[in-house]
């Protein structure tokens, strides 16, 4: 598609900016804000929520992982879905559907139900995400705009996850646990309410869905995804942990096949010949597998180690949010114009290996000499919890822009829409596995240390240690693939990677 083609209502055209770019860019950036929050503002609430329906154990991931696997499997086909009906209309679609799953999530009257209104969440951020990420690559030629508009962009999805536990843990001491997720609803109205005005149509282009190549990757991925899940509890050699992986395969072997012999694929495997598109996916998967599974397990320390409160712990994760928003907005932008996309991300990858690595030094919340908790709860914090989490933070903060802008710098326009469905897919399919995988280290290393006499607090501590490391080493191997992988001059013009959409 020529630039001649390209709807006069998108973003940037040649007549000169959209009138509205400004407040379109703050929705855009809200609803990749409130659907990243989705993933987060549940885990304080999980305790209460474990309570109020009788879930197990290993039931309670399913809050979480519905959403996750769900969102994350389907947003391939939402890129597609975005390159041929037009960015608007799916973003509009993806909204209501998240908004009414939200309504449903919030009144659950059982646990089923609140799992399946998850996966109707899932699906509604599938549509919405990469059809703004669209939006937001369309809007403009101007270096210094379009590096500023990415950096709001990418400041909206960690700095979302991260909120998301302060809010939740608001929400679920003072309110209820229901408004984690009806809190969805005002937020979806109002967005809903001024989209047709103010957002641009974008580029449309035609074609036919490969539902198909869609239904066998989004099995695949849910297949697998599970599989790691119960393979713990149920026994990595057993028979269905067996089958399940079996099955996963032949599917994703079958997308493939599906892939090579369809004329409108839902992945033109030739995509993956774009410069950098590949590694910077595989580079964006490991940053969510170690992203993601650091705010779950010190979450989970900070409540059940240190014994904060849903309140206190949302309070303790305050600084890694306000240092992510600020960073994303006003520093990493202009780190990326002087010092390109390749050494940012070396960088971030290599502080947030650092931060990650540093929890795992984290000691269990045990009396200090006086017999006194409490003091002893706020050294750990300041000491341990504080420095890793702001250093971690800063790591995010300068990777995740530049690996986003390195996976959609040399598509073109028409492509976009698979683009961003792609990099948001190897996000949340790369959180998901890395959780799976994670929690099952940790769960037997806190099992092995509980079965030697280990006390229960200190096994716990040691099975979130295991967690930590290997949410280390995953952003180690990242900073290695980025260095051989990235093929990018060292200080790669931003202006000329817009200039080739």
């Amino acid at each position: 598609m020529s630039t001649s083609q390209v709807n006069n209502n998108q973003i940037s055209q040649d007549s000169g900016p959209h009138p509205h770019r400004w407040k379109a860019l703050g929705i855009l950036s809200l609803a990749q804000f409130l659907i990243i929050l989705d993933t987060s503002i549940i885990g304080v609430a999980l305790p209460t929520i474990q309570q109020h329906f009788g879930f197990s154990q290993a039931d309670l991931q399913w809050i979480f992982n519905a959403y996750v696997i769900v969102f994350g499997a389907l947003l391939l086909l939402g890129g597609r879905l975005s390159d041929i009906i037009g960015q608007k209309k799916i973003f509009i679609i993806g909204f209501l559907t998240l908004t009414i799953a939200s309504v449903i999530a919030g009144l659950a009257p059982s646990g089923v139900v609140l799992i399946v209104a998850r996966a109707l969440q899932g699906i509604g951020a599938a549509l919405v995400a990469p059809s703004a990420l669209s939006m937001v690559s369309l809007f403009g030629n101007n270096k210094l705009e379009m590096n500023k508009a990415m950096g709001i962009w990418g400041a909206s999805a960690p700095a979302g996850g991260t909120a998301g536990v302060f809010l939740g843990g608001i929400i679920t001491a003072w309110v209820d646990w229901s408004w984690v997720f009806l809190i969805n609803v005002p937020i979806g109205l109002a967005v809903l309410a001024l989209t047709p005005k103010l957002l641009p149509i974008g580029v449309k282009q035609k074609g036919k869905i490969d539902y198909t190549g869609a239904l066998s990757i989004t099995g695949a991925l849910v297949l697998l995804v599970y599989a790691i899940v119960t393979g713990n509890d149920i026994g990595w050699m057993s028979v269905q942990t067996i089958s399940l992986l079996s099955i996963a395969g032949t599917m994703f072997a079958l997308f493939l096949t599906i892939q090579r012999q369809k004329k409108e694929p839902l992945i033109p495997l030739s995509i993956f010949r774009i410069p950098n598109l590949l590694a910077s996916n595989i580079a964006m998967a490991l940053l969510g597998a170690s992203w993601i599974p650091m705010w779950f397990f010190l979450n989970l320390y900070l409540q059940q180690v240190l014994n904060y409160g849903p309140f206190e712990s949302g309070l303790a994760l305050l600084p890694m949010t306000a240092m992510i928003m600020v960073l994303m907005i006003s520093t990493t932008p202009r780190l990326m114009s002087r010092f390109g996309i390749k050494r940012n991300l070396v960088m971030g990858l290599g502080l947030l290996a650092t931060g990650i690595a540093m929890f795992s030094l984290t000691p269990s919340n045990t009396p200090n000499s006086s017999g006194d908790i409490e003091n002893n709860t706020t050294y750990t914090f300041m000491l341990y919890v504080l420095p890793a989490s702001l250093i971690a933070a800063l790591g995010m903060s300068l990777a995740y822009i530049p690996v986003l802008t390195a996976a959609i710098s040399n598509t073109h326009k028409e492509q976009t829409g698979l683009a961003s469905g792609l990099v948001n897919t190897s996000y949340q399919i790369g959180s998901a596995l890395g959780l799976a995988i994670i929690v099952a280290i940790a769960s037997n290393q806190t099992e092995t240390l509980e079965n030697i006499g280990l006390a229960s607090i200190e096994a716990i501590n040691g099975g979130f240690h295991s967690a930590f490391i290997v949410g280390a080493i995953i952003s180690v191997i990242a900073t290695a693939l980025v260095v051989i992988g990235l093929k990018m001059r060292m200080k790669m013009s931003t202006e000329k990677t817009i200039a080739k959409n």
